[in-house]
């Protein structure tokens, strides 16, 4: 991923994304299609995206309360709402969600949907599985777009995560996270560490020279 974000910030690729994504476009899993807005994170030019959506079809959801914590597009929440999961999904963006509103009624899939900085806006609320597709380059984010791609230059996303998570897990909750080879994974784990929690391996699946890993996050 980190070369196919080189090449996104270099102004030849920029304009050319832009002319691209200067309407919304279709992105199709599982029988499920949407649209997706061009300010949101775009699963159909990432890997983790793809990844995500295998491991959570090989889930059996049905019953389950599933949050998906940054939903962009909110294809995973879909899926998992197709798999007769109880889907909270959540973002800072409200573009995203807005279209999540429409596509959802369009693939006749029932899910809550709600305005959130990370747990900001779920408190009192437990739930069986949270996925979670974080934003791991160190940098600020300029717009609401870049915050689905920057975490901060100290990474204050992570570090704000992993202040709120422990309040949201239990012995009973499956927290995945899932993060790339191109990341610092183990500054990511130290902050985890810091707030008493560490990481599980769970899968890694390599695909176009990038490595993507899935971990369990689990309190110690």
């Amino acid at each position: 991923m980190k070369q196919l974000l080189k090449r996104m910030l270099h102004p030849f690729f920029k304009l050319g994304l832009r002319l691209y994504y200067w309407k919304p476009r279709t992105f199709c899993n599982d029988n499920i299609c949407i649209k997706v807005h061009p300010d949101v994170f775009p699963p159909q030019l990432t890997l983790s995206t793809k990844i995500l959506l295998d491991f959570v079809n090989d889930l059996d959801l049905k019953n389950k309360t599933f949050l998906e914590l940054g939903c962009g597009s909110g294809i995973i929440s879909l899926l998992a709402a197709k798999k007769d999961a109880i889907v909270t999904a959540s973002d800072i963006n409200q573009t995203a969600l807005d279209f999540l509103v429409i596509n959802a009624s369009e693939n006749n899939l029932k899910l809550k949907i709600v305005y959130s900085d990370l747990f900001e806006n779920l408190r009192n609320q437990t739930f069986d599985y949270i996925m979670i597709n974080p934003p791991y380059y160190p940098r600020k984010p300029k717009n609401i777009k870049e915050q689905a791609w920057f975490c901060g230059e100290d990474y204050e996303y992570f570090e704000k995560l992993f202040m709120q998570l422990p309040n949201f897990i239990s012995s009973e909750t499956n927290c995945f996270m899932i993060l790339s080879q191109d990341c610092d994974i183990e500054k990511i784990k130290a902050i985890a560490l810091k707030n008493a929690m560490t990481f599980e391996f769970v899968l890694g699946k390599t695909k176009l020279a990038e490595t993507n890993f899935i971990f369990k996050i689990v309190s110690l």
